[in-house]
């Protein structure tokens, strides 16, 4: 083959290469853009856009009297698209940048004009698309921004990017606070009720559209594409607003004064079991008090005395004792095998069980449950565990410890030691609700009810969810037993350590407490620190409220009488001054002139129920629909009117507007002069009529 056929040869093949190459190209082509086309175009678009999530705004929190104690508001983050839509064109931009540089630096007061005429301008020339301008901004801030020049050409077409953020707010700063909680991811099921409730108030998620942009900023596209969240639901709590300001207020001030390191207060509802303020504090610095833990429900240890009540429950009951069964108490001392229990103030000799309870004596309760109870403990620890005093009580709000008292299997029960210190509260964990709830039992004649925190879940304003206490025991006891326990209460008050917690006004039923609290693993050897406390009702012939109050590491004192009882009394006053419905054979002292308002005659039923809400006593009760009323100093007497057909109607004393109806059914025309009621009509009452006939009415 010559030379210039073997160049044609290869030519030939390498363009043949070519356009074979070329036609594979094309083929793919036409493959990627008609057959897997979708495929692409869609996986192009996810690239480019996608959805996120929007946050619901969570539902409110209420107290029992609807006050607002927890919601959230909108907070925005303003950006600015510098190429949105209605502002691509340099003239209309470079028209208006400087008076929208004007007014937000009158609004902001954080640059001047020209500073932010700069900044826009720059990021006009950097192609910026999601400029940041403001964070933090209210929703009122923003309907004001909207109406600024470029930013009034459109939501979306001057630029203006408003991202919605929702911000949680407690109206009452630290009132309740930490019953109220909060949602922390970090925190298994959260912090109280908006932790427990989380489910509820959160609401649902919505989706909004965003587009990536350059420098990979995801920008929201516009409000069609979006779906709106759904609002979380709202929660109405048992937690009376102003006994919570009342029960934090009385904590703080004796915690300063007595120089603790903690305290709680729990004021709970007897019949209902519902909790109406709960306090927790901790010394974070001398003298400063913070909400740092809850006490109340986690704050697990010795209760000291108060358990006492439990003890002679469990003596009564089994009818070892009886209260004036007498008990030597000695010199104060009662010796056990390894320990010796003492009473605080010496002994006080041979007394009655009432008397020992009244001076809150150890060495008593001590010996007669080890007496009496020694060959078979389990008959004193199975009445605790038969009201379930043991478990924990199930609340509505996470965080609460389990209680820990012993029984004979327990591997640290110590056959000599473990009973009688089990007796006048040692060798068990329990915390102030679980004591308080126990306490309450006593008050509600022995029914046995797990505090609530919540009363309601509420959407869009109607119920979805109510609630009730769950009953733990319907009897802790025998009813005899349950009033001699309320006497031994009420008798620690009228004549034992808790008098100091006494009132001329009502009755107080209640127990003080003082317990040494073992320091970790040095137990009680270590540097003593005491718990003061005291636990009580009132009033005592007919409970309402029941109150726990315990104070940890007082340094000035630390008896419950003088610790925690000025807590107690302060809380427990000031409610039963400002609650009439606890206001016992109270009559009613009338002081200057006592004459009943005069009303208008008119509607009965509207009269009458004004009457009704003010206390006025009515003479004649009236069935008809309209009547006179003649006021009296002896209550009001109502003159019954009826219509008769043809008959004028009797309108004096009314108002206008009776007046008119009346007259306007019988087919009067009726002329007003004047204002207020009616004065005279021009046509007596009694006197025959006709329809179409004038009748002039006087008002003063």
């Amino acid at each position: 083959m010559n030379i210039r056929a073997n160049i044609l040869l290869r030519v030939y093949l390498s363009f043949g290469l070519i356009v074979l190459l070329a036609v594979a190209v094309l083929v793919r082509l036409c493959d990627v853009q008609f057959v897997e086309g979708q495929k692409w175009r869609a996986m192009a678009d996810s690239l480019s856009t996608k959805y996120i999530n929007v946050e619901a705004a969570r539902g409110n929190i209420y107290s029992s009297d609807g006050s607002l104690l927890a919601t959230s508001i909108p907070e925005y983050e303003l950006r600015m698209d510098l190429f949105a839509g209605g502002i691509d064109d340099d003239k209309v931009f470079y028209g208006k940048v400087d008076s929208l540089a004007l007014k937000l630096s009158q609004f902001f007061k954080d640059k001047t004009p020209k500073e932010y005429s700069r900044y826009l301008r720059s990021a006009r020339q950097d192609s910026a698309r999601y400029l940041l301008i403001k964070r933090k901004i209210g929703y009122q801030e923003l309907k004001t921004i909207r109406t600024f020049p470029l930013y009034n050409i459109g939501k979306y077409s001057g630029g203006l990017i408003a991202v919605q953020q929702n911000k949680r707010i407690k109206p009452f700063k630290f009132l309740a606070s930490r019953t109220i909680g909060y949602k922390n991811e970090n925190v298994a099921n959260g912090v109280g009720l908006e932790g427990a409730y989380g489910n509820y108030i959160n609401g649902e998620s919505g989706k909004r559209l965003v587009q990536r942009i350059a420098g990979g900023v995801w920008m929201p596209v516009n409000d069609e594409a979006e779906v709106a969240p759904k609002e979380g639901a709202d929660i109405i709590s048992t937690i009376d607003i102003n006994m919570q300001d009342l029960a934090q207020t009385a904590l703080e001030r004796q915690l300063k004064l007595s120089d603790a390191d903690h305290g709680t207060v729990i004021l709970m509802e007897v019949n209902t079991g519902e909790v109406r303020a709960v306090a927790n504090y901790t010394r974070v610095s001398e003298g400063v008090y913070e909400e740092k833990f809850n006490y109340a429900i986690g704050g697990s240890q010795d209760p000291g005395s108060t358990f006492k009540l439990a003890s002679y429950m469990a003596l009564l009951e089994d009818k070892k004792v009886d209260t004036n069964t007498l008990v030597e108490t000695g010199d104060g001392f009662y010796r056990i095998p390894g320990h010796t229990i003492k009473d605080s103030h010496g002994g006080i000799g041979t007394v009655t069980v009432m008397k020992a309870f009244e001076q809150s004596a150890n060495t008593a309760i001590a010996k007669l449950v080890n007496i009496h109870y020694k060959d078979n403990p389990s008959q004193f620890t199975d009445h605790l565990y038969d009201i379930h005093m043991n478990e924990r009580l199930g609340l509505q709000i996470p965080g609460e410890t389990k209680p820990v008292i012993k029984n004979p299997s327990n591997r640290s029960w110590n056959k000599n030691m473990t009973l009688p210190q089990m007796a006048y509260g040692y060798e068990m964990q329990i915390t102030p609700l679980q004591m308080l709830t126990f306490y309450n039992a006593v008050a509600n004649d022995g029914k046995y009810i797990a505090p609530i925190f919540v009363k309601e879940i509420r959407r869009l304003g109607n119920p979805i969810e109510q609630f009730k206490a769950r009953v733990i025991s319907e009897r802790i006891c025998s009813e005899k037993t349950v009033k001699k326990l309320q006497a031994m209460l009420e008798s620690v008050v009228t004549k034992g350590t808790g008098k100091l917690m006494g009132s001329p006004f009502y009755r107080v039923a209640g127990k003080t407490g003082t317990a040494q609290v073992a320091d970790g693993n040095n137990g009680y050897k270590a540097k003593r620190s005491y718990q003061a406390s005291f636990c009580g009702y009132f009033p005592a012939d007919k409970p309402k409220y029941s109150i726990m109050v315990a104070i940890n590491g007082p340094k000035n004192g630390y008896y419950g009488a003088t610790v925690a009882g000025p807590v107690f009394k302060e809380i427990a006053d000031r409610i039963y001054a400002s609650d009439m419905q606890m206001y016992n054979n109270v009559k009613d002292h009338f002081v200057g002139n006592t004459k009943n308002p005069e009303a208008k005659a008119g509607q009965s039923k509207a009269v009458k129920k004004v009457y009704s809400a003010l206390g006025i006593k009515s003479l004649y009760a009236a069935k008809s629909t309209y009547f006179n009323s003649i006021d009296t100093n002896n209550g009001v007497v109502y003159e019954e009117y009826n219509s008769i057909k043809g008959i004028m109607p009797n309108v004096n004393g009314m108002g206008l507007k009776d007046a008119l109806y009346l007259l306007g059914n019988v087919g009067l025309k009726t002329k007003v002069i004047g204002s207020g009621k009616v004065f005279s009509q021009s046509i007596p009452s009694g006197s025959k009529i006709g329809k179409g006939l004038a009748v002039q009415l006087e008002l003063r």
